[in-house]
């Protein structure tokens, strides 16, 4: 699994701009001014921080829903790769 629940966590705890991205296998939660730098070129951004708390109905899921959108997001990214 690309994504897990605590990668989800840390951009639900993240400013309100951040986004999750995958660069070289990794993820990692950026603020979206950094997505133009040259240490994030070629990142993918999978999701940003509003429009994971829009999929999850607020800022306090349960850690099952928290699992459930991780498990989207990698199935998602997964069909990406062909």
């Amino acid at each position: 699994m690309t994504f897990t629940s605590e990668d989800l966590r840390r951009l639900l705890d993240a400013d309100d701009e951040s986004v999750l991205v995958l660069i070289e296998g990794r993820t990692e939660v950026i603020g979206s001014d950094d997505v133009e730098d040259e240490e994030y070129r070629g990142a993918l951004e999978v999701i940003s921080r509003a429009d994971l708390v829009e999929r999850l109905d607020g800022e306090d899921p349960s850690d099952h829903e928290v699992e459930e959108q991780a498990a989207t997001l990698d199935a998602t990214v997964d069909e990406l790769g062909g």
